[in-house]
């Protein structure tokens, strides 16, 4: 799978993007058909904690999953974008296999 990670209004740390490679291509253990990526990190500027935006666009066969979370941290963000994604994909594949 190729990854690409876009850190919007600020310079995201090798650590984060470590972490969030780490968490998506373990998505390949569930669908290892997987395109291609794309992670959008942002940083809205409101008085909210929570103010962290992680979006990630998967590229599959036939389809494309996009999955939005806003957090107080990024690694939070990402945790429970790639969960949503994981659900995504069990929802695909159980589609594909009705067919």
């Amino acid at each position: 799978m190729k990854l690409q990670i876009h850190s919007i209004r600020f310079d995201a740390d090798e650590k984060l993007i470590e972490i969030i490679k780490k968490k998506l291509f373990k998505l390949e253990t569930f669908y290892d058909r997987i395109i291609d990526g794309e992670v959008f990190l942002r940083i809205e500027n409101d008085e909210s904690r929570i103010n962290k935006i992680v979006e990630i666009k998967l590229n599959i066969p036939g389809d494309q999953l996009f999955v939005k979370e806003r957090e107080r941290s990024f690694e939070i963000g990402a945790n429970e974008a790639t969960e949503a994604l994981r659900r995504q994909i069990k929802k695909f594949k159980e589609k594909q296999i009705s067919y």
